[in-house]
C-alpha cells in the first residue's frame, strides 16, 4: 500500500524495527555500554536524593560485585571496613539519625582523575557532600574506585574514602 509514493508500515514491522534497533543500541563494542566513569556517576547519583525519594539501593548494589569492599573514613582516624549490604544499611542508618529523609542529601562530583587499562579502572573522586538547608555548608570528600569489567559490564570491586583536612590535603591531582 503506499500513500504520497510512501510505504505504510504494518504495526510489527515498526515493533520488529524498534527491537533491532534497541538491541543494537545495546551490543557490546559499539559505543553503547556505560564506562567506568559513568557507573561511579551513576553512584552519586544514586545516593544523592530529594525529599521524601529515598535512593533506589537495588540498583546501587547492581553497581559492584558481590564480594566488593567500601572503606570508609568514620573519625578523625577511624575507618571502617563495609560490605556492600553493611555500607548500604549504614548509609539508611545515616538517613534516619540525621533525619534528612524529608530534606534530601546531595553528593556532588567536583572532578575526577582516571586511569582506565584494558578491563580494570582506578577513579579518583573529589566530591562535595550537603544535605540542603543545612546551616553547615558542603563538605569535600575524597573517593577511590577500583573496577574490572564483568561479563562486558564496569563494576565497582573496592572504594576507599578520605575526608580532606589539613593534614591530609586534598591530591594535586585533584586540584584545579
Amino acid at each position: 500500500m503506499k500513500l504520497n509514493n510512501h510505504r505504510i508500515l504494518t504495526p510489527m514491522f515498526v515493533l520488529i524495527l524498534l527491537a533491532v534497533s534497541a538491541t543494537a543500541a545495546v551490543l557490546p563494542g559499539d559505543g553503547g555500554e556505560k564506562s567506568a566513569g559513568d557507573v561511579v556517576a551513576e553512584l552519586y547519583d544514586i545516593v544523592t536524593f530529594k525529599a521524601d525519594d529515598l535512593p533506589d539501593w537495588q540498583r546501587a548494589k547492581s553497581l559492584f560485585i558481590a564480594e566488593a569492599v567500601i572503606v570508609l573514613r568514620t573519625g578523625k582516624e577511624e575507618t571502617t571496613v563495609f560490605s556492600v549490604d553493611d555500607w548500604v544499611q549504614d548509609f539508611i542508618d545515616f538517613i534516619e539519625k540525621a533525619k534528612i529523609a524529608d530534606v534530601g542529601f546531595t553528593e556532588k562530583i567536583i572532578r575526577t582523575k582516571s586511569m582506565v587499562m584494558g578491563d580494570m579502572a582506578q577513579i579518583l573522586v573529589l566530591y562535595e557532600s550537603s544535605v540542603p538547608g543545612s546551616a553547615r555548608g558542603p563538605r569535600p570528600g575524597v573517593d577511590h574506585f577500583s573496577l574490572v569489567k564483568k561479563d562486558g559490564q564496569w563494576k565497582i570491586i573496592a572504594i576507599t574514602n578520605e575526608i580532606p583536612n589539613a593534614n591530609r590535603p586534598i591530591p594535586a591531582e585533584l586540584q584545579e
